[in-house]
């Protein structure tokens, strides 16, 4: 309880915390504090969460998560941490991994959505070629903006591992990718990306994807991290919400196996970075 104490105390007085796993966000440090020491206190002695990967930015960062009980591993997930100018936490998005992951039907039902819909014009943009991890998300998504495919995968690397978890197994290589950018680009569907990590090497930010004649939004989170060398793009986590909250296999995971927060956990080590 006193990291969860200790924790609240570095917020700014109007954090938001928005934790996709529940209802609604968490508005202000003393809801969040609580928050977290009823998170501490449900998984306390149960198991640890592993730090994966975590992006290099400054005034934000993103880092990637596992959840380990014993021998064994579980939950992923990511999170978001943004802070103010007196370096307090303002804004936090946090996003477990589906335990349902519907693979190719997510593809069929936002095409379904979307019938209809008419094409809009590709965005036109100066090409360019940024060299960190941060400028290169910008880049593709404020500027390309899904526009041009072989733009975007001018920017991936050859040896790219790409997960998404509406899919059980992780994308790799090029090939594999570019079929999955062309898969999902499509007229009625709009991805908004929000805020953005400062990171050099790694990069994490937050996003919104509007479909034409819905109203709601899917929240998510990606992370981006390049590789050392060709500074290109080598590894990708995207995480949706659930579009029920909490979920309702979710939850039960989570009663059943607080530690794991998954029915079935995996040895630990055998998804490295948390793949």
């Amino acid at each position: 309880m006193d990291g969860a104490a200790a924790f609240g105390e570095t917020c700014a007085a109007n954090v938001v915390y928005e934790d996709c796993f529940e209802p609604q966000p968490f508005v202000g440090r003393m809801a969040v504090t609580n928050h977290m020491k009823t998170k501490v206190e449900t998984r306390k002695g149960n198991g640890d969460v592993r730090i994966d990967r975590i992006s290099d930015g400054t005034n934000s960062c993103g880092f990637a998560w596992t959840w380990v009980a014993g021998n064994e591993e579980g939950l992923r997930g990511t999170t978001f941490v943004e802070l103010n100018t007196n370096g307090e936490i303002q804004y936090i998005r946090e996003i477990p991994e589906p335990l349902y992951k519907p693979g190719d039907l997510t593809l069929e039902l936002l095409k379904a959505i979307t019938a209809g819909a008419q094409p809009k014009a590709p965005p036109t943009f100066a090409q360019r070629t940024p060299k960190s991890a941060c400028e290169v998300a910008k880049y593709l998504f404020l500027d390309v903006q899904g526009g041009d495919v072989d733009e975007s995968m001018r920017l991936f690397d050859e040896s790219i591992v790409y997960r998404d978890f509406n899919y059980e197994e992780p994308l790799q290589g090029k090939v594999a990718v570019q079929k999955f950018i062309e898969d999902f680009s499509f007229p009625g569907i709009t991805f908004r990306p929000e805020r953005f990590c400062d990171g050099i090497d790694s990069t994490c930010f937050t996003w919104d994807v509007c479909l034409d004649g819905v109203e709601d939004t899917v929240k998510g989170i990606s992370f981006y991290e390049l590789d050392p060398q060709t500074r290109l793009i080598s590894y990708v986590r995207d995480v949706p919400e659930s579009a029920i909250k909490p979920p309702p296999l979710g939850k039960i995971a989570r009663n059943l196996r607080p530690g794991l927060g998954v029915f079935s956990g995996v040895p630990v080590g055998s998804r490295p970075g948390g793949k």
